[in-house]
C-alpha cells in the first residue's frame, strides 16, 4: 500500500509562488522588480534546503545515538557459549544470567531492558557479571544451568544458583541485583545527592532516621534487603529528607514515593518488618496500572485479589484515565485497577473469552475476584458514576457474579433443544419435565458422536410427553449450577428432582441409553420395549 507523503516546506512554499504568480497582471509588471522577486525566492529556498537537510541529520545522528548506546550497553552484556560458561560463573562472586531463545517474544521484550541494566550496574561500580545465553544454541550448557524456560533469569552467587524474583524493567534489574549483592538501602547526605536520586528512581521508599540504628532502623533495613522490587533510601537530614518527600514532619519516617498523582504515601504503622512489606504490597502500584507481558507476574500476586480490568483502546482510555484514577483513590488497598489495550490480542483475548466477549471492541469494566474464581461485568457505560458504584458492589457483595451466555437462539422444530445460560433455568431447571443434556464443546473430539446418539435418542423418544432433549455449549455458556470438566457429558434431570442430575456414560450404546431412560421416566404402566 502506498503513502501519500506530507507535503515539505519547500513544496508548500513553490505551490504558494506559483500560485501567486498566475495571479499578477503582466502588463502592469516591473522587469527589475521580477529579477529581484526571482533572487529572494532562490534564496528563500537555498535556505529551505539547507534547514531540510540539517533536519535530516539531526534525525539521522538521533537514530545512530541510539543505536550505538544499545549496542554498547548490549557488547557490556557477555554472551556465553559451551566453551566458556562454567569458568565465568566459578570464577565470579556474582553473574546475573539470561536464558533466551531468539524465537522468543518475551525475550527480545526483555533483552534491551537487560542491557540497560548492565550499563547501569558498570556505571555504580557494581561487581555483579551481566551474562546471556543463546538455550536454543546450546542447549547443553542450558540443561546444565536448569534452564527450562525462556527467558529465565538466574543469580548465580559463588556458583550457586538463585531464582530471580525482581521486575523486568531496567530500573528493577538494577534494583534487584544490587541489593542482592549488598546495597539494600543507598544513603543520602545532601540535596544535590537527593536531586540526583529523584530523578534516577521513578518510585522509591525514603527512610528518615535520627540515628542509622535501633530497632526502627533495623526493621528498616530487614524490610529492604526482603523487598524485590523498590529502592530503598536513607538520610538523617531533614532538609534532604523533604527534598524526597516534603511533608515529612518527624523522625523514624517512612513513606513511599511514586511518579502518579498519588505521588506520596506515608506509612503509619510499626516499624516491623511484616509490616513494612505489607504497606508496600499495597501501595507500590499506581492508580491505574497498565498490563503488560513483562509486569503480569507482579499484578497477578497482589495482596489485592479483587482486582478491576478496564478494556479500551489506547485512544479511548486517555479520555477514561481520569476519571478512573479518581474512583480508583476511593478504593485504595481494597481494588485494584488494571487497564489492558483491548486491541492487545496476547493479552486481552485471554480475559475477554472468559466473558464470552472476545471480539468486542468497545471499552468494557471486568473484576475479578482472584481468591475464588468469580468474575464480575459492569453492564452499563462506562461512566465514572456507574464505575464507582460497581466497585462499591463488588465490596459489600451487592453485584452478581456474571456467567456467559450465547444469545438466545429459536428452538421451534428442533428436536434437541439448543440451551444457553440466560436459558438454563427456564428450559432445565424449572422445566416440569424430564430434560436429558449433552454437554459438549466445538473442540471436544468425541462430542459428535455423543451428539448422533442423542439426536438418535430425541427421535427415539419423541412421542413421550414428560421428556426433553437438549444440548448446551459449555465453552460458550455457563451457569452456577452447572459444573462440567470432562466432555462430552451427558444428565438426565428428572422431574421433581433437578437438584440431583443422573449422569449417564458417554461410552454406552444407543440402546443401553434408551433402556436407561425408558426406566427412568416412562410411568410403569406404559414401560415398552426399546428397539433403536
Amino acid at each position: 500500500m502506498l503513502y501519500c507523503q506530507r507535503p515539505t516546506s519547500k513544496f508548500l512554499l513553490l505551490t504558494f509562488v506559483l500560485l501567486l504568480s498566475s495571479s499578477i497582471n503582466v502588463n502592469a509588471s516591473d522587469p527589475t522588480s521580477s529579477e529581484a522577486d526571482s533572487d529572494e525566492l532562490e534564496q528563500l529556498l537555498a535556505l529551505d534546503e539547507q534547514e531540510d537537510h540539517l533536519h535530516h541529520d539531526q534525525e539521522s545522528i538521533s537514530r545512530f545515538s541510539e543505536a550505538e548506546v544499545l549496542s554498547k550497553a548490549q557488547r557490556i552484556v557477555l554472551e556465553l557459549n559451551s566453551d566458556i560458561s562454567k569458568r565465568v560463573i566459578d570464577e565470579n562472586e556474582f553473574v546475573l544470567l539470561l536464558g533466551y531463545a531468539p524465537w522468543c517474544v518475551r525475550s527480545a521484550e526483555l533483552m534491551p531492558q537487560f542491557a540497560e541494566a548492565a550499563t547501569s550496574l558498570k556505571e555504580l561500580g557494581s561487581p555483579i557479571v551481566m551474562a546471556k545465553l543463546d538455550a536454543e544454541r546450546y542447549p547443553k550448557v542450558a540443561s546444565l544451568l536448569d534452564i527450562k524456560g525462556f527467558p529465565t533469569l538466574l543469580l548465580f552467587v559463588n556458583g550457586t544458583p538463585q531464582t530471580y524474583t525482581g521486575g523486568f524493567s531496567a530500573e528493577e534489574i538494577v534494583i534487584w541485583a544490587r541489593k542482592k549483592t549488598g546495597v539494600p538501602v543507598i544513603r543520602i547526605s545532601t540535596v544535590n545527592e537527593a536531586e540526583y536520586f529523584l530523578k534516577k528512581y521513578h518510585m522509591f521508599v525514603i527512610g528518615h532516621f535520627e540515628k542509622f540504628g535501633g530497632s526502627d532502623y533495623e526493621a528498616f533495613v530487614k524490610a529492604a534487603m526482603s523487598d524485590n522490587e523498590i529502592q530503598f533510601a536513607e538520610t538523617n537530614n531533614i532538609e534532604v529528607a523533604k527534598v524526597l518527600y516534603p511533608d515529612i514532619k518527624a523522625t523514624n519516617f517512612l513513606g513511599i514515593v511514586k511518579s502518579e498523582p498519588e505521588r506520596y504515601t506515608a506509612y503509619g504503622g510499626t516499624f516491623e518488618m511484616d509490616n513494612i512489606l505489607q504497606f508496600l504490597d499495597y501501595n507500590k502500584f499506581p492508580l491505574v496500572t497498565k498490563l503488560t507481558e513483562l509486569n503480569s507476574v507482579r499484578v497477578y500476586s497482589s495482596p489485592v485479589k479483587l482486582q478491576v480490568y478496564v478494556f479500551a483502546k489506547a485512544d479511548d482510555f486517555k479520555t477514561l484515565l481520569e476519571p478512573l484514577q479518581e474512583v480508583a483513590r476511593k478504593f485504595i488497598t481494597k481494588l485494584m485497577f488494571i487497564y489492558i489495550d483491548i486491541l492487545d490480542e496476547n493479552l486481552a483475548k485471554p480475559f475477554l473469552t472468559l466473558f464470552g466477549l472476545e471480539e468486542s471492541k468497545n471499552t468494557l469494566v471486568t473484576a475479578f475476584d482472584n481468591k475464588g474464581t468469580s468474575k464480575y461485568l459492569l453492564q452499563s457505560d462506562p461512566t465514572q458514576r456507574n464505575i464507582e458504584e460497581f466497585c462499591s458492589g463488588l465490596l459489600d457483595g451487592s453485584i452478581s457474579t456474571y456467567f456467559k451466555s450465547q444469545p438466545i437462539p429459536d428452538n421451534n422444530n428442533a428436536s434437541v433443544l439448543a440451551v444457553v445460560g440466560k436459558t438454563f433455568d427456564d428450559l432445565v431447571l424449572n422445566s416440569s419435565k424430564n430434560v436429558l443434556l449433552e454437554v459438549y464443546t466445538p473442540w471436544c473430539i468425541n462430542c459428535e458422536t455423543t451428539s448422533k446418539q442423542v439426536e438418535k435418542l430425541a427421535k427415539h423418544f419423541k412421542g413421550l410427553d414428560n421428556l426433553v432433549f437438549a444440548k448446551i455449549d459449555a465453552s460458550a455458556n455457563e451457569h452456577p449450577k452447572l459444573q462440567v470438566d470432562d466432555y462430552p457429558s451427558l444428565f438426565l434431570y428428572k422431574a421433581g428432582d433437578k437438584d440431583n442430575p443422573i449422569k449417564l456414560s458417554t461410552k454406552s450404546g444407543s440402546k443401553e441409553l434408551a433402556a436407561f431412560i425408558n426406566k427412568q421416566v416412562r410411568p410403569k404402566d406404559q414401560a415398552a420395549k426399546d428397539e433403536l
